[in-house]
């Protein structure tokens, strides 16, 4: 059996899909080679090695606010967008919309290009998560898309302003040049909540 030295090793995961920072044994990697090195079949220091695992894996937080719909940049390849799209709607397949996106230029990501995004042993075509399923279609048509829809929005907010300059007289309060003194702000800011 020969080793080929110039293929590098994976690197170990740390949340999801994110790489660890620095290429240094970590503690989880210490204690996993100390249980295989002594073969101990002890289970305290079995679960050691893995809680020291876990502890790497899911760093401070030990699993706490980790977006699960997390999909790092690096691994879309170059051209592709990707985006969580709805399967199910409590647990029923929704064929329509499944249909809508097909239109839309979505299909579905193959389970086999990113294995590390479903569970070992998964046999499903597809990666799924939580009643919803990867998908992906070219970069340049989700940016048209996405700028078609900034338009839209400008578009709707340029009439409203449209719609109350137009205003009848009385509506609104003029000032001394009768233009209307509606307050309209172009900002995202809080809504104050009444009392």
């Amino acid at each position: 059996m020969s080793t080929d030295d110039s293929v590098p090793a994976a690197p170990t995961r740390r949340g999801p899909g994110r790489p660890r920072k620095s290429p240094v044994n970590t503690v989880a990697e210490t204690a996993t080679a100390a249980v295989e090195a002594s073969g101990s079949n002890d289970p305290r220091i079995r679960a050691a090695a893995r809680a020291a695992q876990l502890r790497d894996h899911l760093g401070d937080g030990l699993g706490e606010g980790i977006d699960e719909f997390y999909i790092d940049p690096a691994i879309i390849p170059d051209g592709w967008s990707y985006e969580w799209k709805r399967e199910t709607v409590l647990g029923q397949p929704d064929p329509s919309y499944q249909v809508t996106l097909a239109q839309r230029g979505w299909e579905p990501v193959p389970a086999s290009r990113h294995p590390q995004l479903v569970p070992p042993g998964w046999t499903g075509a597809h990666i799924p998560r939580k009643g919803c399923v990867l998908m992906e279609r070219p970069k340049e048509i989700t940016d048209e898309v996405r700028a078609q829809e900034i338009r839209r929005a400008r578009d709707q907010v340029r009439q409203k302003e449209a719609q109350l300059g137009a205003a009848p007289a009385g509506t609104f309060e003029r000032d001394n040049k009768g233009n209307t003194m509606v307050n309209i702000k172009k900002s995202y800011e809080s809504i104050p909540i009444p009392e």
